[in-house]
């Protein structure tokens, strides 16, 4: 990651980062913008290192702690209830994560045709999981401009966050704001560092243990996913992991968007207007499919239009879950549709993507492919 001039100031070079991040987070916290540990990090340390090239580094083990400690977070929503509730909708999760995929493979063959942009790239740009786990299958996906994936996705996402709350709130949805969760996962506790002890001790060493060994067999994204899937299984087994502190969740999006803003290249952006034009076009097309779905949904079972948009939005799960919180729509289903839809995506879609692609590169030249 880092670059080898000046080995012997390495601990500057992170020390640099480290206060470059801190200072985008506290003023993206001071702005109200949204989830300003994970954007505000990122955008000030791009900044930082297009001025002073070659004086900023950034562990990749620091990044892979930030995961582990997201995909415990998002373990942490994978309770009982949830579970029940995942497994009563399996079909209609299946069918609109297909249908909100087919959109996205829509949005980025429309895209690659006005474009010079790799379908490879369009499509991940468009995928709709969140930004850590779509950012970390891009960087692991061979042939793909990393930097056009990321800046999509930021765009996408800065769009849902802002979009998402104003319908939420406005009156085509505003009716449904009295609905109160059965259930309110682990997650959404409050959280102080004195409740964390000893459970967090069984936790971390399953959620680190699940990391490396998902990594050793090339699991994807297995910093994320392992520490998800291990929190769960031991939660199921009875045990109750507990919430973490938002000093120590605001950390690890630091630690993560820190590592984004230093992969961002941005010199390396051809076209700089059309790419920004076109994420901001797909993302839009994105949200109006996502409403049209949950208009769906609410026909075919007995949910709110705020929880079936919550449930369908091509958002993250964490910032989904914190608005489905505070307007109390049902908890467990936007988790259940939000967890199916990211395992999908990164159990079904890179073996899908691989094989689509291999069929692609007979019988066309590979010039439209983008390399990073």
């Amino acid at each position: 990651m880092g670059s080898h001039v000046m080995p012997h100031n390495k601990a500057l070079r992170v020390s640099l980062s480290f206060m470059t991040a801190l200072i985008g987070g506290f003023l993206f916290e001071w702005l109200q913008i949204p989830i300003p540990w994970l954007l505000g990090p990122m955008i000030a340390v791009l900044i930082g290192s297009q001025i002073w090239k070659r004086s900023y580094e950034w562990p990749t083990p620091v990044r892979n702690a930030g995961m582990i400690i997201v995909g415990y977070t998002i373990g942490l929503s994978m309770t009982a209830a949830a579970l029940r509730e995942m497994s009563r909708q399996l079909p209609s999760m299946l069918l609109m994560t297909l249908l909100l995929l087919l959109l996205c493979v829509g949005i980025a063959f429309i895209v690659s045709k006005l474009t010079d942009t790799g379908f490879k790239t369009a499509l991940l740009g468009s995928i709709p999981g969140g930004l850590t786990q779509v950012i970390a299958l891009a960087e692991e996906t061979e042939g793909v401009h990393f930097t056009v994936v990321t800046v999509t996705q930021v765009i996408r996402l800065m769009m849902i966050v802002i979009s998402v709350p104003l319908l939420i709130f406005s009156p085509v949805f505003g009716e449904a704001h009295g609905i109160v969760p059965d259930v309110i996962p682990q997650s959404d506790a409050i959280a102080d560092w004195s409740g964390l002890f000893p459970a967090i001790f069984i936790f971390a060493l399953v959620s680190v243990g699940c990391a490396v060994a998902g990594n050793k067999i090339r699991f994807p994204t297995a910093f994320f996913l392992g520490p998800a899937i291990g929190t769960a299984v031991v939660q199921l087994v009875g045990l109750d992991g507990p919430a973490l502190p938002p000093t120590l969740i605001n950390a690890a999006q630091l630690m993560i968007g820190t590592y984004v803003g230093l992969l961002l290249k941005p010199n390396l952006l051809t076209r700089k207007l059309r790419t920004i034009s076109l994420a901001i076009g797909s993302g839009l097309l994105l949200i109006l499919g996502a409403c049209g779905l949950s208009f769906v949904l609410t026909k075919l079972h007995p949910v709110t239009m705020s929880t079936g948009l919550l449930s369908l939005a091509p958002g993250g799960m964490d910032q989904m879950g914190i608005i489905a919180h505070e307007i109390h729509a049902d908890l467990s289903i936007v988790a259940g549709y939000q967890l199916f839809r990211t395992f999908f995506i990164f159990f079904a879609v890179p073996p899908l993507l691989r094989m689509v692609f291999q069929n692609g590169r007979r019988g066309r030249p590979a010039s439209n492919k983008q390399v990073d």
